[in-house]
């Protein structure tokens, strides 16, 4: 097996929406139903389609991660990047897909398939569909570099993405050449949904599973060098997060929450906090999505108030 490439059908909308929004590092290609989606690796290639009778292949980008969750948290994590202005927008795009009352304001789930390094092809560099693209394929088709057509499309897509000034992927596009997986860049709104799931969407210290009092926390800032990634993160929750960017407590290389005593110090409270002092942190299963003891040693010597 090669590297796949999928072409999807995209939102009109989504599309219009998006192709004039200068400097995306990220976007959601939502889908209005929740079902799982497995067709592509992270570092594989998606790419959208217009709807019929524009039948061309009009950007793309690197495919991330896939996820399902609530169109609140999807608009939180995402915002204009969901290809909307507002939820109320994305809530009524996705109602129309689904033939839902406009005026149902349940949190309904749907699908996220995050791509990263977006690009949007200008007019002149549209690509005509492959010749087995299908007129009743309503979602998307999957393709192999592997194959005679898959090699062609991935060498159409390199012309383009070499020549093309709007790209957004101008380090990848020398690369392009031999079919190869590219690295997701992770921005931040990945890196929330990514550390969401792999915290099973709990709190990592108290099990809260209340979507929206959790937050996902870099243990090492963005702006400190930290980077976007699962081993970087915890799932927290909104006040503890707080807390762990004031340094008021941390999370050991060991995985145990430590609470500072200038909590009692300086508010003569936390009694809570306390109670959960020394306790071992609910860490991913996957070790790759575990905390970077690295980081976490970071924490304790540059933000922990000891």
């Amino acid at each position: 097996m090669g590297v796949r490439l999928i072409i999807a059908v995209t939102d009109g909308d989504w599309f219009e929406t998006l192709r004039h929004k200068p400097n995306l590092s990220e976007v959601n290609f939502w889908a209005p139903s929740a079902a799982s989606f497995k067709a592509l690796r992270p570092g594989e290639l998606f790419l959208f389609k217009l709807h019929s009778p524009r039948n061309f292949i009009v950007g793309g980008g690197v495919f991330a991660y896939a996820s399902q969750m609530p169109v609140s948290l999807a608009w939180q994590a995402f915002g204009e990047a969901n290809g909307a202005a507002s939820l109320g927008e994305v809530r009524s795009r996705v109602a129309r897909y689904r033939r839902q009352d406009p005026a149902d304001r349940s949190d309904f789930q749907i699908g996220c398939r995050i791509l990263t390094q977006p690009f949007f092809l200008e007019e002149r560099d549209w690509l005509p569909m492959p010749s087995s693209w299908q007129p009743n394929i309503v979602q998307f088709k999957t393709y192999d570099t592997a194959e005679v057509e898959g090699a062609a499309l991935w060498d159409s897509v390199s012309a383009r993405m070499t020549d093309s000034a709007a790209s957004g992927m101008s380090e990848e596009a020398a690369r392009f050449g031999t079919p190869q997986l590219i690295r997701p860049r992770l921005g931040q709104g990945a890196f929330r949904v990514l550390v969401t799931d792999s915290y099973e969407r709990r709190c990592a210290i108290t099990r809260e599973k209340t979507l929206p009092a959790l937050e996902a926390a870099h243990i090492r800032p963005y702006a400190e060098g930290g980077e976007h990634v699962a081993a970087n993160g915890l799932l927290l929750r909104r006040d503890i997060h707080s807390l762990f960017d004031s340094g008021y407590v941390t999370v050991t290389p060991d995985l145990r929450f430590e609470v500072s005593r200038r909590i009692r110090e300086e508010f003569q409270n936390g009694r809570h906090y306390y109670e959960l002092h020394g306790a071992p942190i609910h860490a991913p299963e996957d070790l790759s999505r575990r905390p970077d003891p690295a980081a976490l040693r970071w924490h304790n010597d540059n933000l922990f108030l000891a």
